[in-house]
């Protein structure tokens, strides 16, 4: 395509990060066309670090649809996480209360292994395509992006929206129909992928009176680190030196070895957030992932989401094409938002409970008696599992699945 051209399609997607590219598969597999553009470049894509941890249904679902060999053979499975304040480390075992586990597997790698599928399929994937128009309206929808080569078109019976709160997909719905929910947080995560030891053997939070520190595995000798810091704060007013510092001290007690550090490959930044569109589709589109919610990172549940809602999106789109049925699309916000929900209640009591936070004395003492609880009561812990492994996906995909995923 380029050069001023036009396409035809059942399924127009904008954006080949998790939600796109998945969504895409789901399609393929029930004989659904699609073309799915990305702004960025594949290099950018393939590289771009997120999250790692993948909750059980979303295994699942990619094993079932031919997408886990790599993931089943290098991901990490675990069972839940670990607590370390006051001076002393907790593990919450989660897997006896669900029977479910988490996989840690990079989202780069993933996003490695949905390309190479799509790629394989014979379906077209452009990149470096940035998307100047959305039509949802009328008898069929157009999306128009821009290339190096020209402008093109796609028509198409149904555009999907999964390149992000910044995209094109979500700008195209009217803010006076998207009942936006938003909360901020005076915090922002300072992050590093380092070339060091994993301080626990699964992930671990350290809830400190200056702030939160996270500690989690990409493999053996990679780790990927969080501190709690201020909004509005600079990368450059951090030297790797003093990262490491606060590292250490945030996370020390006098049951654990003292953490070790390593070469930081990667440092980022990331504002607190949560976001909600109360509808995720207007006419002819629909939203997934990013496009739709945003989650603080506390809890890794962005990922997950955007999972959950193209497993619904693509049910609803393989009984509208195929079925002629249009009432899954219609009820595509109804079946996905609940879960969606869940997962913002879920981290917002994380990221309030495990960041240090404006208030009173009271609001700390609080904060200590839910730490507390996760930490000495079954029952809290079966709660936190549940959600922490995951919920099951609103609905099932409509292709024939395979069986067996790690248990």
């Amino acid at each position: 395509m380029g050069s001023d051209s036009s396409a035809r399609t059942q399924v127009a997607i904008v954006g080949a990060g998790p939600a796109g590219l998945t969504l895409g598969h789901l399609l393929h597999l029930q004989g659904i066309d699609s073309i799915i553009v990305e702004r960025s470049s594949r290099d950018h894509v393939e590289k771009r670090l997120r999250a790692g941890i993948i909750e059980q249904p979303g295994v699942d679902l990619l094993v079932a649809a031919g997408l886990g060999d790599r993931l089943l053979r290098e991901g990490m499975v675990h069972g839940g996480f670990y607590l370390r304040y006051d001076n002393t480390t907790h593990y919450l075992d989660f897997h006896p209360y669900t029977g479910q586990h988490a996989t840690v597997y990079g989202q780069h790698e993933l996003v490695k292994d949905l390309i190479a599928a799509r790629i394989d399929t014979g379906r077209p994937l452009v990149f470096e395509a940035e998307v100047t128009d959305i039509s949802p309206t009328g008898p069929a929808a157009g999306v128009r992006y821009r290339t190096a080569t020209g402008e093109d078109t796609i028509e198409a019976d149904f555009v999907v929206g999964a390149d992000g709160f910044h995209g094109a997909g979500r700008a195209a719905i009217p803010a006076s129909v998207r009942n936006e929910l938003i909360r901020e947080y005076p915090v922002s995560w300072l992050g590093i992928l380092a070339e060091s030891t994993p301080a626990a053997p699964e992930g671990m939070y350290c809830p400190h009176p200056d702030g939160l520190s996270v500690h989690s595995m990409r493999g053996p000798r990679l780790s990927r680190q969080y501190l709690q810091v201020p909004a509005g704060t600079e990368l450059a007013e951090w030297s790797d030196d003093r990262i490491w510092a606060e590292l250490s001290r945030r996370c020390a007690a006098s049951d654990a070895a003292p953490l070790e550090t390593g070469p930081i490959i990667e440092r980022s930044l990331a504002p607190l957030r949560s976001y909600v569109a109360g509808t995720m589709q207007y006419e002819r589109l629909f939203l997934a992932g990013d496009s739709a919610h945003i989650v603080p990172p506390t809890g890794a549940k962005g990922l997950n989401l955007a999972l959950s809602d193209v497993c619904v999106l693509s049910h609803a789109l393989g009984a509208a094409v195929n079925h002629a049925n249009t009432d899954h699309l219609a009820g595509y916000t109804a079946t996905a938002l609940p879960r969606v929900m869940a997962a913002q209640r879920f981290s917002a009591l994380l990221t309030t409970t495990l960041h240090a936070l404006p208030g009173d004395g009271f609001t700390e003492a609080l904060r200590r008696a839910t730490l507390d609880r996760w930490v000495g009561s079954p029952a809290a812990q079966h709660e936190l599992g549940e959600v922490y492994l995951g919920l099951p996906f609103p609905t099932a995909p409509l292709y024939p699945v395979a069986a067996g995923s790690p248990g």
